[in-house]
């Protein structure tokens, strides 16, 4: 740190805020599954656990909150060796467009909802133009990466349908 040289990940902070963003939580050095989550759960039986959750309409994160809470499974990948997306992927059960970009159209939405019922919200349309350049963002990533088709756009007129 002497010198202004910093790490690159010091340097970056976050999009549309002041903060930073360098805490948050690590995974335990061991890779391995503890003994006692080996012993009461197969591989087979994490899967079919998953696959059900996802028929249900759950998406990847919430499937893992529900493992943590009521199986006692923290890590998906260190049970099965692959993680909750890619188990889904490969029954063909995973999501059309990604979860965070789910989300921040959802959120997109719900911003533009508000206005039109408080068309003077000047600091929402402000908000609205942020998550909306995020979204442009994170679609670009993700058409790059080819998970979202080259042909996929944002429009904030259909994007109400890719939410419900």
């Amino acid at each position: 740190c002497a010198r202004g040289h910093f790490p690159k990940s010091l340097k970056m902070g976050r999009m549309h805020t002041p903060g930073k963003g360098i805490a948050r939580s690590s995974l335990p050095y061991n890779r391995n599954a503890p003994t006692w989550l080996k012993n009461a759960y197969t591989t087979e039986d994490v899967v079919e656990h998953i696959t059900k959750l996802a028929k249900k309409g759950l998406t990847p994160s919430k499937i893992g909150v529900i493992l943590r809470d009521s199986r006692g499974i923290a890590q998906v990948k260190a049970l099965t060796g692959n993680k909750i997306l890619r188990i889904l992927k490969a029954k063909g059960l995973a999501p059309e467009i990604p979860e965070d970009l789910y989300h921040l159209i959802k959120k997109a939405v719900n911003v533009r909802k508000h206005l039109e019922k408080n068309r003077k919200d000047v600091d929402s349309k402000y908000r609205l133009i942020l998550i909306e350049s995020r979204v442009h963002r994170l679609a670009r990533y993700y058409k790059k990466t080819n998970v979202l088709p080259p042909n996929w756009k944002y429009e904030s007129g259909t994007a109400s349908a890719l939410v419900s």
